[in-house]
């Protein structure tokens, strides 16, 4: 632990109390250390757009994947294996997923590559948002890249809300809506981001309930409630694979709580939203998105991509092939190229970099991986800052268009202990 974190007076302790004036994030400290930058990413109009295309080109991509699976169902079993409840949930959504998205782009001395899409409960928004609205009071020359981004989601969120259905009249184009936001109520880390939202729905004025999946319950008229009160819409911040039943991926990890699916409240949701009583923010066909070994199904199907999708493919997204689809000798052989994945792993968890690891442990994990959930990615080097950090530019994307970006810089792979970091622009 460092003294400069510690001191009150030091230069960060000032940046912290301008971060807690916001509103909207109240401990800029993680275990004592802090836990943004002080200094913004500030990009050049062509970095910036070089960064918004990557990341709309490879949700595109995903799209991709989406319409094949709704077109070949089998490939839910043969090349995605998943659950049952996981493959109730795509059905009962097919083939929309997309709704707010993150792409974690980084420069290369190829361009950028894009090394995963969070298209299912992307994060980090709040710090986007006031991080960036404190960058621009010192820089008012420059440009602020997510100033559309909460109206957009708003926007998104209403626009869903609101379409119209056989079921119901137009009272919901109307009147205010009611939405929920449901999330993981016991974890704290994203409770800003659930302000956020909240404030901003609250300003067009609807009426929000907060609470988790187990607040959920059908009501007579074929719709949903949380905690009593009728949604028009529900804002999921809680992750596909936790609804349904939740595996482990390491064949010696015991210890995976909660392994039963949320039926009931899995049930009443999907219900409502296939009745047209619901609208669901993302859409539980995320579940499929999600899925990194839907980047393997694109390498492996690249030739018969259209040219377009071919040629971002290769421009953007890595190689990347299914972990038994490899030679093990190979990895174990090639393990500075590689990095292995879960399949619905994130932020560090469930990830084997092959060059952070020593021989004996980068074996350990290729003979831990359950098989069928793995893919093997290869490690590209990302562009360094002057003292060594790598910067993650997340793209957020809304409806497929890029509006915003939540930046973290770190030295090695981005993991929690990354520093979140305002990202301005510079005028177009």
């Amino acid at each position: 632990m460092s003294a400069t974190a510690l001191c009150p007076g030091g230069p960060y302790a000032a940046f912290a109390d301008r971060v807690r004036a916001s509103g909207l994030i109240t401990d800029p400290w993680l275990d004592g250390e802090p836990r943004f930058r002080a200094e913004p990413v500030v990009l050049s109009a062509a970095r910036r757009a070089a960064l918004e295309r990557a990341a709309e080109a490879v949700a595109a991509l995903h799209h991709e994947v989406a319409r094949a699976c709704a077109a070949e169902p089998d490939l839910l079993d043969s090349f995605f294996r998943l659950t049952p409840f996981q493959k109730a949930m795509w059905h009962a959504s097919a083939p929309h997923w997309h709704g707010l998205a993150r792409a974690d782009a980084f420069f290369t001395p190829d361009g950028v590559r894009i090394c995963e899409l969070n298209s299912d409960t992307p994060s980090g928004e709040a710090e986007a948002v006031a991080l960036n609205a404190i960058a621009l009071e010192d820089r008012p020359d420059l440009v602020d890249p997510n100033a559309e981004l909460v109206p957009r989601f708003v926007a998104m969120v209403e626009a869903l809300a609101r379409r119209p259905t056989r079921s119901e009249s137009s009272r919901r184009a109307r009147s205010p809506l009611s939405i929920g936001i449901v999330y993981p109520t016991e974890l704290t880390e994203d409770l800003s981001m659930i302000q956020l939202y909240r404030r901003a729905l609250e300003a067009r004025g609807h009426a929000v309930a907060l609470g988790s999946p187990f607040n959920l319950a059908a009501t007579r008229d074929g719709g949903v409630a949380l905690l009593g009160r009728r949604c028009d819409a529900v804002v999921r911040h809680y992750k596909t694979d936790w609804w349904g039943e939740r595996e482990p991926a390491w064949s010696d990890d015991e210890g995976v709580p909660d392994r039963e699916p949320l039926a009931a409240p899995l049930g009443a949701l999907l219900a409502a939203a296939l009745r047209g009583r619901c609208a669901v923010v993302n859409p539980f066909g995320s579940v499929l998105t999600q899925n990194k070994r839907a980047m393997a199904f694109l390498w492996e199907r690249a030739d018969s991509l259209a040219p377009w999708a071919r040629a971002a493919l290769r421009r953007h997204l890595p190689f990347t092939a299914r972990l038994e689809t490899l030679d093990a000798s190979r990895l174990a052989a090639e393990r500075d190229a590689w990095v292995l994945k879960s399949d619905y792993g994130c932020e560090g968890d469930e990830v084997a970099i092959g060059r952070a690891c020593d021989d004996d442990e980068w074996r350990e994990s290729l003979a831990r991986a359950v098989p069928g959930r793995w893919i093997a990615q290869r490690f590209f080097e990302a562009e360094r800052e002057v003292d060594g950090a790598v910067v993650n530019h997340g793209v957020y994307l809304v409806g497929g268009e890029a509006c915003g970006f939540y930046s973290r810089a770190q030295i090695g792979a981005t993991d929690v202990r990354a520093r979140s970091v305002a990202t301005l622009a510079e005028p177009s």
